[in-house]
């Protein structure tokens, strides 16, 4: 069986092969394209520009026009819905991934077909090589918080799922997760249950069983480890009963779920004692993660962008542990992979892979007199150390430079491929008048505040904006969860510094001449972020795939009614200087 494994999958065979593919990027990044419009060069959206099965990247760029998901919306509708001749892809798509919905509102179509498979395999493969060279493990399992939502058929008979449920449910998946002695330690039933309420309780409960053989502790996001292990601040006992009696929890009613379990699940007293006894000492849950699961190397997920701000907590979980951040791709595919694992999350960078799809990149530029300037994009190779980016995408299921909205900064190259450090996504920005505020400096401003919490032994549990237009002046309402009770002196000296801390000029000059009103800091019940969570699982999210919404749209009318009542207390900011 070893050698069955060594010939599948050698780690060392694998960073040759990144290596050999980065030394000339751009000879790869021709023969890429080349493979993928010789692949679709029938199709009717190729046709349609006039490429006449033209291959190079001149042609290409000068008759495929930059696009929107909304401008390949249509296509991709008439694939869902039973058109089978070659619209995008010259095979026929027999998958759909949906995108979280979190972004804009509502869920997007995506194209999701083996070779996007292939790639995510590609990424995974090449960055486990790297990270197991740098935090090797043994033979051992994964306590992997991964839940996969149902799959449903569209109107044309596809199969449609989340990113990450199409990804689980392929078996490729699962023997790429084997070759690399990290399986997850939750039986298929847990990861496929119907209610991730009761998948998690029961991820949980396996990692306890297998707490020795637990290596490494992942989930696709940094947040489902956070809501893991606050979930186990409130469960700790009954999972501690049901180890010493053997038995499985009335609160999953599950039948799959509870066969599988009652298959792990044997009685253990000292197991159970001995949790017990360490969830005793333990001083408000620090270190927790190494002290349940001692044989740890690491924890591992995404951890950049919207993830950044549970880092604290993750950090006060992991204790000593390192936090490894996982790969950069979206639900339209992959893009890059974290090579340098030892780089803390807040400064990973990510080498683009230059065969799995053919990229793109719109230099940033600062406004000239208000008026946003779009050069012409470059290719992969011609990008500068230094400078930001928006990425284009032309992909082996049918999108062609596809305008992703992820906004990258050029931190050096790996070979001749440049190691990319995601910033925030484009579109996601505060704007009443000239300001713009990305999620990042949402991000910062609320630390900042957050830091005056600490004095109180308090923290932000989880939190978004809305940008509120319905009075005049407009102004920022930002939704704080707190882990306790703050006093209204506290709270409202966050409130000055949330808004103090947006050093967006357009802002600034805009908040002196109240053009745009007092931030209103809008306290939730707790809760209220699990709420969320619940809605977006509700219409089909993965757990997995989850991000809390950092912006608030007011057409997302659902979610601003669950933030809105469910509102405890609201702060005004003071005059600004």
């Amino acid at each position: 069986m070893l050698v069955e494994k060594e010939k599948m999958y050698n780690p060392e065979e694998v960073i040759e092969q990144f290596e050999a593919l980065t030394m000339d990027a751009g000879r790869v990044q021709e023969e890429t394209l080349r493979k993928i419009l010789q692949d679709n060069s029938e199709t009717e959206y190729l046709l349609k520009w006039g490429l006449s099965g033209k291959t190079d990247p001149e042609s290409f760029k000068a008759c495929i026009p930059l696009v929107s998901h909304k401008d390949l919306e249509p296509y991709i509708q008439r694939i869902a819905d039973g058109d089978a001749s070659p619209i995008l892809t010259g095979k026929p798509i027999t998958t759909i991934s949906l995108s979280s919905g979190t972004t804009q509102g509502k869920p997007k179509f995506v194209p999701f077909n083996d070779e996007l498979m292939d790639t995510t395999m590609q990424i995974f493969k090449t960055s486990f090589a790297f990270r197991n060279r740098d935090f090797p493990i043994g033979t051992g399992k994964a306590l992997q918080f991964i839940y996969s939502s149902k799959q449903f058929k569209t109107k044309g008979g596809l199969a449609a799922g989340t990113a990450t449920t199409n990804v689980y449910r392929n078996q490729l998946f699962s023997k790429t997760m084997r070759a690399m002695n990290t399986p997850c330690c939750s039986p298929d039933e847990v990861i496929f249950g119907p209610d991730f309420h009761q998948s998690l309780y029961c991820h949980l409960l396996c990692g306890l069983v297998f707490c020795k053989e637990v290596q490494v502790i992942s989930s696709a996001f940094a947040h489902s480890i956070i809501h893991a292990f606050r979930t186990f601040e409130q469960v700790w006992e009954e999972l501690c009963a049901d180890i010493r009696e053997g038995v499985l929890s009335s609160r999953i009613t599950v039948p799959s779920i509870r066969a599988a379990m009652s298959r792990l699940l044997k009685p253990d007293p000292e197991l159970a004692d001995r949790i017990y006894y360490k969830c005793k000492g333990l001083s408000n849950w620090y270190g927790l993660i190494p002290e349940l699961f001692p044989n740890t190397r690491y924890i591992y997920g995404i951890m950049t962008g919207s993830m950044e701000p549970y880092l604290k907590k993750l950090r006060h979980y992991a204790g000593d542990l390192p936090l490894l951040s996982a790969d950069y791709g979206s639900s339209e595919g992959w893009i890059a992979a974290n090579v340098n694992p030892k780089f803390p999350p807040e400064s990973v960078t990510f080498a683009v892979l230059p065969n799995i799809g053919y990229f793109e990149f719109i230099p940033l530029k600062d406004n000239v007199d208000g008026l946003e300037l779009e050069p012409s994009p470059v290719g992969l190779t011609e990008v500068k150390v230094g400078e930001e980016y928006e990425i284009i995408v032309t992909n082996f299921a049918g999108l062609y430079r596809y305008r992703l909205g992820d906004v990258v900064k050029v931190k050096g190259f790996h070979n001749s491929t440049p190691e990319l450090q995601f910033i925030c996504r484009r579109n996601l920005l505060l704007s009443i008048n000239i300001d713009k505020n990305t999620e990042k400096d949402l991000q910062i401003s609320v630390e900042a505040a957050a830091k005056i919490l600490a004095d109180s032994k308090l923290e932000v549990v989880d939190f978004t904006s809305h940008v509120n237009t319905s009075t005049d002046p407009g102004n920022y309402v930002v939704f704080w969860e707190v882990s306790g009770e703050a006093s209204d002196e506290v709270l409202k000296e966050c409130c000055n510094c949330l808004d103090r801390s947006f050093l967006d000029a357009g802002y600034m000059s805009s908040r002196k001449v109240n053009s745009i009103g007092p931030l209103e800091l809008r306290v939730v019940r707790r809760g209220t972020f699990h709420k969320i969570l619940d809605h977006y699982v509700g219409l089909g999210a993965s757990v997995s795939q989850f991000k809390t919404p950092r912006c608030v749209g007011a057409n997302n009318t659902a979610v601003l009614a669950i933030l809105c009542n469910n509102v405890v207390n609201t702060y005004f900011s003071t005059a600004y200087a």
